[in-house]
């Protein structure tokens, strides 16, 4: 409730009397649902256990035909002298904006219904009211699987790993201009095991391609997804940083994923479809867009890895197939060193990445480098932990010319 209230006073009044409305609404709900559960019987509540896990509170029917998971998360942030990374001239010599923000505040609910198999799933943006995911699954099979709605498209880990279970306080600089963010459309995907060396993980999707809230195309072209994962020491790796399980077998994948897109936009966010720097505003059908990722992940005793490797094509179909080619890659360490070090903490882990963004390959002198340096300390894993971070910013290019600088930030990351 307090949450609630903090996010909704700094909007206009208009707005704070609309979700006020909301507020009573939901409050008569939660009365009449009381309600309701005071005339049933003692025997009747018998059949539905409540307890709370992984998942946050969980309310599951005695024959398991039912099951809902609620749960909840916050992340607050303090950044100096920026918050976002740097993308213009302006953004490393104008003013410091140094902020302390409720940076994430989400709402999860998922679970089963009918049959253990039939899964939903939606999550909420309180902070900025935005509805993120919502989607049906059916998976009966571990080798067919089907899903739709509106979900993160699996064309990059970086991209895909929830924010409150990365190993970095956030994505890197590359993530913005490849990343497909959420779509919406339909996906078949499966997990292929015969035993030793030959086992695999797919997905194959056809999308709008309008992103987060395009619930129809703006064209007749569609986005088509695909995405073959090799787990080549036999045992599947889930996507989530950090070795907290200090695994004692090694997990490792490479994946390669491709993706084909015609629409008036050149990159995609939380915020929905957008246009890169150098880009305008798209019309419909305006650009094509082809891209590849070439992905490897490991995991052991406390040690993990991930890199992914870009290539991205932008053709201009109004003007004369004008082509851009973007490149860019990063690579990704932690370790939890109390399992070399005795006197290191056990819950402390340090973490480095690096990673570098050539906008157009046709400009020589052209590269946006970073690189950060975290230390995460876990209270309980992922659903509450507290990262620190450096990052040293290198950019190189016509409108930039020769720039760098640090940025720091400390965020609390929590789960209820």
């Amino acid at each position: 409730m307090l949450l609630y209230l903090v996010l909704v006073l700094g909007r206009n009044f208009n707005e704070v009397m609309r979700q006020s409305i909301h507020l009573l609404i939901v409050a008569a709900m939660i009365m009449g649902c009381n309600n309701v559960r005071a005339q049933l019987s003692e025997d009747s509540l018998k059949h539905v256990s409540v307890r709370y896990g992984s998942k946050g509170f969980e309310f599951q029917t005695r024959d398991n035909r039912f099951l809902l998971q609620i749960q909840s998360r916050l992340q607050f942030r303090f950044a100096t002298p920026v918050d976002q990374d740097p993308l213009t001239y302006d953004d490393f010599v104008g003013d410091r904006k140094t902020s302390f923000k409720i940076n994430r505040a989400r709402l999860k609910v998922g679970g089963h219904a009918f049959k253990p198999w039939l899964k939903y799933y939606w999550e909420y943006e309180l902070a900025q009211s935005n509805l993120l995911d919502f989607r049906l699954m059916i998976e009966k099979w571990d080798w067919l699987n089907f899903k739709v709605g509106q979900w993160k498209v699996e064309f990059t880990r970086e991209r895909f790993i929830s924010s409150g279970e990365q190993q970095m306080i956030e994505r890197s600089i590359i993530n913005r201009p490849f990343t497909l963010d959420r779509q919406q459309g339909a996906t078949v995907y499966g997990h292929l095991k015969p035993g030793g060396l030959a086992d695999f993980n797919y997905w194959i999707a056809m999308l709008n391609g309008t992103g987060r809230g395009g619930n129809q195309n703006d064209d007749n072209y569609l986005m088509y997804f695909g995405r073959l994962q090799w787990n080549f020491l036999g045992r599947e790796l889930e996507f989530e940083g950090s070795d907290l399980e200090i695994s004692e077998n090694p997990s490792g994948i490479i994946a390669v994923a491709a993706v084909t897109n015609r629409s008036a936009y050149t990159r995609f966010s939380q915020a929905g479809g957008g246009s890169l720097e150098g880009f305008e505003n798209g019309a419909p059908g305006q650009y094509r867009m082809n891209q590849i990722n070439l992905e490897t992940a490991f995991k052991y005793l406390g040690f993990s890895w991930q890199s992914e490797m870009h290539v991205k094509e932008i053709v201009d179909k109004l003007n004369n197939d004008n082509t851009t080619q973007l490149r860019g890659f990063y690579m990704q360490g932690g370790y939890l060193f109390h399992e070399l070090i005795h006197w290191w903490p056990a819950p402390l882990e340090f973490a480095v990445r690096h990673a570098s963004f050539k906008p157009d390959m046709d400009v020589s002198n052209n590269t946006q480098n970073e690189t950060s340096f975290d230390f995460n300390w876990f209270f309980n894993g992922h659903k509450n932990k507290l990262t620190a971070e450096a990052t040293y910013f290198n950019f190189r290019g016509d409108d930039l010319d020769y720039t760098k600088g640090w940025r720091y930030r400390i965020q609390w990351d929590i789960s209820l």
